[in-house]
């Protein structure tokens, strides 16, 4: 049976662009209950300015609201090495690190170019390296850019490959906007694998074919897919984004595919019904609404 790890980017990519700012205890809460229900890695932080993300406001006080599992990887977003700095003296044990290929996307997001993104990146894996933290690597805009339009697949894999060399832990390749289709997401999937590091993808529902890509990814080498419980997210930086892939959607196909998750299905629907309710809104997810079913016979 095939084996997904999923990384649920609620607490951070999910809330980051949601009208409602949620104090540090409430997010803390939202991490501890995906841990509750097997969820095994959650991005639970990001260490970026407040001013920027208001939403991601006292990381440090969300980590230290986490009550830690066993087998579960916490992991926090640095865009720079004055976020790294932070992280670092947390108890984190991952450190996501973010840029878009598309120059223009790169500017608006971190407000520099991609190449100073890549090399702040490539100091940050260094840094993760010599103190023990595991570093994942996501290129944004893989797939396409609302600025610059479609995005060379050449490119991307060009910029996997120097993170590969250079002792990322794991490289994922970021639909940010969700333009990608599954023929896009099998080819950069399939050549990434061959760069000898776990490849992960990382997709948004924005034109609803973020489900069908990630079963393609799975089918093409992916070990890693990120989602967001009930749906949430999005990015505050780029027009019309919408959220994630919902996790309770993805668990329930694959689940039916037979991919082993480890993730309670039921404890998962019950976590976006309460984030339903944290929100006070109907969240875009299907599965935590239409309930659970066996989709396949005995």
């Amino acid at each position: 049976m095939t084996a997904v790890t999923i990384c649920d980017v609620a607490p951070r990519d999910g809330l980051q662009n949601d009208a409602k700012i949620l104090d540090a205890a409430t997010r803390a809460e939202l991490v501890n209950r995906l841990a509750a229900a097997g969820v095994p890695r959650i991005e639970a932080v990001s260490f970026v300015h407040p001013k920027r993300v208001p939403q991601m406001a006292d990381a440090e006080g969300v980590v230290a609201g986490i009550e830690r599992r066993d087998g579960v990887v916490y992991a926090g977003l640095a865009l720079n090495d004055r976020g790294y700095d932070r992280l670092r003296e947390t108890a984190l044990d991952e450190v996501h690190f973010a840029f878009a290929v598309s120059e223009e996307f790169n500017q608006r997001n971190a407000g520099t170019g991609t190449e100073d993104s890549v090399q702040s990146g490539e100091r940050i894996v260094a840094r993760a390296r010599e103190d023990g933290i595991r570093a994942t690597v996501t290129l944004g805009t893989s797939f396409g850019c609302p600025f610059a339009g479609a995005i060379d697949p050449g490119v991307v894999l060009e910029l996997a490959g120097r993170f590969a060399a250079g002792g990322a832990d794991e490289i994922v390749f970021a639909d940010t906007v969700g333009v990608a289709v599954p023929r896009q997401v099998r080819h950069l999937v399939e050549e990434g694998v061959k760069l000898g590091v776990p490849i992960g993808a990382h997709l948004h529902n924005t034109r609803n074919t973020g489900i069908a890509n990630a079963l393609v990814a799975v089918e093409a080498g992916a070990t890693v897919l990120d989602a967001s419980v009930g749906g949430v997210g999005g990015c505050p930086f780029a027009p019309r984004a919408t959220g994630n892939i919902c996790t309770e959607d993805l668990v329930y196909l694959l689940h039916g595919e037979g991919v082993e998750t480890g993730i309670d299905l039921g404890g998962l629907v019950e976590v976006a019904q309460w984030l339903e309710g944290v929100l006070g809104r109907e969240l875009e997810g299907m599965v935590y609404k239409a309930g659970v079913f066996a989709p396949v016979a005995g």
